[in-house]
């Protein structure tokens, strides 16, 4: 779905540039954890504040979508996170060897279709890049209500060598609830009664 532009979003984008950053070789604090995919902000900023000793970096594609994130976090003031405006396709320009402690995908593009599944952010292309970025032990949390992306996710997973932990296929019914994060999708897709499904991929 295109996104309209957001009145005077290049002066706002401008305002709030010191939350901005181009690649993580800006940052100073590392290992940190990276949100593929922020939407508007509503998962990193509340982690963010919750964490305030951790380092916290959010990726989104959409500069009119990043926008709201990034207006968030400086309206609360938060000194420990920043933002990248770039394509998870590209991690590697943005993003150097063994810097991620914790990766988060909550509620990416499904892709359902069977032919457009390397699309999806947790096929294999994808997760060889999160398997350079990651420390030793680092791990993946995905968040999804739609089954086939979960399925085909813990296929993928698997194949890559992460072993599996925390698994769960409704979320808010499981001993994991407690310290979830709630997400602006998630709450829409929970009212609507889909289940939400949770998995922690951690690497060997």
């Amino acid at each position: 779905m295109r996104v309209r532009k957001k009145k005077h979003g290049a002066e706002r984008l401008a305002a709030c540039s010191d939350y901005i950053i181009k690649n993580t070789a800006e940052l100073e604090r590392k290992p940190f954890v990276l949100e593929i995919g922020c939407g508007k902000g509503g998962f990193i900023t509340e982690a963010a504040l919750r964490e305030p000793e951790v380092a916290f970096v959010a990726m989104e594609c959409q500069s009119n979508v990043i926008l709201h994130a990034v207006e968030k976090a400086k309206a609360m003031g938060l000194q420990n996170v920043k933002f990248i405006i770039g394509n998870a396709d590209a991690l590697s320009e943005y993003i150097g060897e063994r810097e991620v402690q914790r990766i988060h995908l909550n509620f990416s593009d499904p892709w359902p279709k069977k032919g457009h599944c390397k699309r999806r952010l947790t096929y294999r292309s994808f997760l060889e890049q999160y398997k350079r970025a990651l420390v030793p032990g680092g791990e993946i949390w995905l968040k999804t209500d739609n089954d086939i992306l979960f399925d085909s996710s813990l296929e993928e997973f698997a194949a890559c060598g992460f072993e599996l932990d925390e698994l769960t296929r409704d979320l808010h019914s499981s001993e994991y609830a407690a310290y979830n994060i709630i997400t602006e999708y998630e709450e829409n897709f929970s009212g609507k009664g889909f289940k939400i499904k949770r998995v922690i991929a951690r690497l060997k």
